[in-house]
């Protein structure tokens, strides 16, 4: 299930949780463009191993677009 956050401070920047291990950069970017245009999206990587941890975060060109991207993917499940 995944789980987003906006930060106060960061109105157009959403962090995404509990991704699948396998999950990368660019498959964050292709799922959150369904809710508008990005302007970037990282998925955080432990420096030592290189695998993911599990989380990342979805920067979007408008604070709108960041809404519907919660609205949209809020507990959804994500393989």
């Amino acid at each position: 299930m995944v789980w987003l956050k906006r930060p106060n401070t960061m109105a157009k920047k959403v962090f995404v949780g509990s991704l699948p291990w396998a999950t990368t950069s660019d498959d964050l970017k292709t799922l959150f463009s369904e809710a508008g245009s990005i302007v970037s999206a990282s998925v955080m990587v432990d420096k030592m191993t290189g695998r993911s941890r599990g989380f990342g975060f979805v920067e979007f060109e408008t604070d709108d677009a960041g809404d519907a991207a919660v609205t949209m993917f809020n507990g959804k499940e994500y393989n």
